[in-house]
């Protein structure tokens, strides 16, 4: 009779964690949701405007090489961006790498964007919308253990937008606010003006014309700017846009490299402004 009991309570207390999981995942999809919808409705400015060669006329020749190879002549600018990726992720030096999941929703025309990462352990959504960065971590869907705002990460988030945009290269035209500066052989330097920051990233080219690396600098936590590297391969086409696939995201740091971020994209579809 007792070992019967203890298996109820037991079986009764597995239970009750697996419905308040459940709960917090339902909570957490529908966070999400309402996130998305706002990030869509914020971006009302869309675009006609189609990419002609005639823009490519004083750029760099790392960066024309770049949008020849990336673009077809009268290429829709693209407004929207909804994305999917497989990886892994690693929260600090000595950590492990975990497998993480992931479906990101861009705007292009007024810069915004909201990530979702989810692994077996925590759920993480990096968010720039009308202007304000922020990144929320929960633990197992349900308790936030970061939720961070603030100047810091206005300018981190949209430096991440930024940054992706080799995943939708048409913002990375030049522009009123986009500029593009030689450096040496192979090299360029992106410079982006908006909401009262500017930007800036390194930017490395092979001779395919495909971008490999970009490098900047960001805020690692509240006070302390290190420098940023997105390195990037696997171009595949998508609607006749050739993109990279995969995705190495590090820090350098005193004491060394700091690898967090390996992703692997595996959908990619422009102009659809609604969830998977």
């Amino acid at each position: 009779m007792k070992i019967l009991i203890t298996l109820i309570y037991l079986f009764s207390f597995v239970l009750l964690i697996c419905i308040i999981l459940i709960i917090g995942k339902i909570n957490l999809f529908f966070k999400f949701k309402n996130q998305v919808k706002d990030l869509f409705r914020n971006s009302i400015k869309v675009t006609n405007q189609k990419f002609d060669k005639s823009q490519l006329e004083g750029l760099p020749e790392p960066v024309k090489k770049y949008f020849l190879y990336a673009l077809r002549e009268g290429q829709s600018y693209i407004n929207y961006v909804r994305i999917k990726h497989s990886g892994q992720f690693k929260t600090g030096f000595g950590n492990k790498w975990v497998n993480i999941m992931g479906e990101q929703y861009v705007t292009t025309q007024i810069p915004g964007f909201i990530w979702k990462g989810t692994t077996s352990i925590f759920a993480a959504r990096d968010i720039y919308i009308s202007g304000k960065g922020r990144l929320i971590v929960s633990l197992l869907s349900m308790i936030n253990t970061v939720d961070a705002m603030g100047d810091q990460y206005n300018q981190g988030e949209l430096l991440r937008w930024l940054g992706e945009s080799v995943l939708y290269p048409t913002t990375l035209l030049p522009s009123e606010n986009l500029k593009w500066q030689l450096m040496d052989g192979n090299m360029a330097k992106l410079i982006f003006n908006y909401n009262e920051l500017q930007l800036f990233f390194d930017v490395t080219f092979n001779e395919q014309g495909e971008i490999t690396q970009m490098e900047s600098m960001r805020y690692i936590d509240q006070v302390k700017i290190e420098k940023w590297v997105i390195k990037l391969s696997d171009y595949k086409e998508f609607q006749n846009i050739k993109i990279p696939t995969s995705t190495e995201v590090l820090w350098k740091l005193e004491k060394g490299d700091f690898s967090y971020a390996r992703f692997n994209i595996t959908k990619v579809e422009y102009e659809k402004p609604e969830l998977f």
